[in-house]
């Protein structure tokens, strides 16, 4: 005779589905960003006459993968491409690649970058419950505070140190940055915000 499942028992859940589904969705979605702040970074730069470090959209992609995919998915993110890039792919700014980037003045920035990822994340994670209306606000806010308090403070040590800058001098070329950094942080803002809109569940579930 078969065994008859007893009546009162319950299926357990496919819960290693479920998880299997969910880590497969995190690293299509840490891969496709990684992708994204690359093609910022190797899109064509401006230099700035007498400037050592470029002006790009790295921050951009940076800001947009925090905001959108919460701190730890926004951080992995940030190191994959990272991680590419050291290994020698030319994905850095300039269409350049491999520890060479380990010796030249924008390093503070690169190391920045996923330390900003995971601040704006977080903090665009404390503000996911507000009013709808004012994402675009929180989006803006929580990426300028990553650029203020991480981006930049490291990216002009690390600068001054590397040129032989004073505090004074390192601080007011790093100063050349902030107008694009507003009008990227502001861009992110508006994309995440329309992100949200087209996929709630990126902001109700945040990682």
């Amino acid at each position: 005779m078969s065994a008859v499942p007893d009546e009162g028992t319950t299926p357990e859940p496919a819960r290693p589905v479920l998880a299997a589904r969910s880590a497969t969705a995190d690293l299509a979605l840490v891969s496709t960003f990684a992708a994204f702040i690359a093609v910022c970074a190797i899109l064509p730069a401006i230099v700035l006459p007498g400037m050592a470090v470029p002006i790009t959209l790295q921050t951009f992609g940076v800001m947009l993968a925090g905001l959108v995919l919460g701190p730890r998915r926004g951080t992995l993110a940030v190191l994959l491409y990272l991680a590419v890039g050291l290994a020698g792919l030319p994905i850095f700014a300039g269409g350049t690649g491999g520890l060479a980037v380990l010796g030249k003045p924008s390093l503070g920035y690169l190391l920045a970058f996923p330390l900003a990822a995971a601040l704006a994340g977080y903090v665009m994670t404390r503000l996911s419950s507000v009013r709808r209306s004012l994402l675009p606000l929180g989006a803006f806010a929580a990426a300028t505070l990553a650029s203020l308090l991480l981006i930049h403070p490291l990216g002009i040590s690390v600068m001054g140190a590397r040129l032989g800058l004073s505090p004074a001098e390192a601080i007011t070329a790093g100063a050349t940055f902030l107008p694009g950094d507003v009008i990227k942080n502001a861009l992110a803002a508006v994309v995440a915000t329309a992100v949200f809109r087209a996929f709630p569940d990126l902001l109700r579930a945040r990682r």
